[in-house]
């Protein structure tokens, strides 16, 4: 178990009032630069996944945590940690996590650290630490140091990340950034493929470009196509809060399966690629969603719920 840490605490209590401003910030700049949030949709689709799957306490813990303009829509807020990076310098290292080249393996104490040697600083370590975070104040919301209202987002954005295959990648091509390819007609980076290109391409081959009609299908599955093992995706061992170190094999093991397989640099990436790779990225996000609920739930039980875990 990795050690707990407090260096990603921006400090203060529910921070409404400094949110909003960065958030109004952020979304000036993007009115001037057009620059979009990163993996926005796919981020969306999980949260909005999430919140299916909410009990009742959980939902009411997070409509408290959200800022009033969210009208208590987490997945409206859950690319935020991308937005505000360029303010947050420190917590760019939590978005993934750099494996060794071609081991196809992930393992905490030995991956877990930024680019310095800082350790548990990576996506795996930002989940552990911003879930404890959240478990100081539980559904009681007791006062405490931290920042509950930064600690929900962005747990709720690292558990999309973590499911996202090459935020689990390798070091030497920096999870796929550094891989050179074209998306049909194109140029672009590996990463920025499993990012957004794949669901920007199914959005409009299949979803009429409506992203709730790719959610709605995604839906459909969890509860038809994938139903056997659902069940067992929000689990943790010995009854955990949280578990994140699975997920991060889970999705070194895709990534050496289906996102660097037949993605050399210079290589063109179409129908085959792409209808072949779909299925992967509708299932990861899936099963972030439904883990996040999971996570939320744990964390925001009751004192009688807690006591039957």
């Amino acid at each position: 178990m990795p050690v707990s840490r407090t260096v990603f605490s921006s400090g203060g209590g529910m921070g409404g009032t400094g949110l909003l401003w960065v958030w109004r910030f952020v979304v000036l700049l993007q009115l001037i630069s057009g620059v979009l949030g990163w993996g926005k949709e796919g981020h969306y689709a999980t949260c909005k996944i999430a919140e299916e799957y909410l009990t009742e306490d959980a939902k009411v813990a997070v409509k408290r945590l959200l800022p009033d303009y969210a009208g208590g829509d987490l997945a409206s807020l859950c690319s935020w940690p991308d937005e505000i990076r360029f303010h947050y310098h420190w917590s760019g290292a939590l978005h993934y996590v750099d494996t060794p080249d071609f081991k196809c393996n992930y393992e905490y104490c030995r991956d877990c650290h930024d680019s310095s040697g800082h350790k548990d600083m990576c996506v795996t370590g930002a989940i552990y630490n911003y879930t404890r975070q959240l478990e100081a104040a539980g559904s009681s919301y007791a006062i405490t140091n931290y920042n509950l209202t930064e600690a929900l987002l962005f747990l709720s954005h690292f558990v999309g990340d973590v499911h996202q295959p090459l935020h689990i990648g390798f070091t030497g091509d920096l999870g796929g950034n550094t891989i050179i390819v074209r998306w049909y007609r194109r140029k672009t980076n590996l990463h920025h493929v499993w990012d957004t290109m794949i669901i920007d391409s199914a959005l409009k081959t299949f979803y009429q470009s409506d992203l709730s009609q790719m959610i709605q299908a995604i839906q459909r599955n969890i509860t038809d196509g994938w139903s056997n093992d659902v069940p067992s995706w929000g689990d943790c061992a010995s009854n955990k809060t949280v578990c994140p170190d699975p997920y991060a094999s889970e999705s070194i093991k895709l990534a050496c399966k289906y996102a660097y397989r037949n993605a050399t640099p210079g290589s063109t990436l179409t129908d085959d690629y792409f209808l072949s790779r779909l299925p992967i990225v509708e299932k990861r996000i899936a099963q972030a969603g439904v883990r996040l609920a999971s996570i939320l739930n744990r964390v925001f039980a009751s004192p009688k719920q807690a006591a039957h875990k």
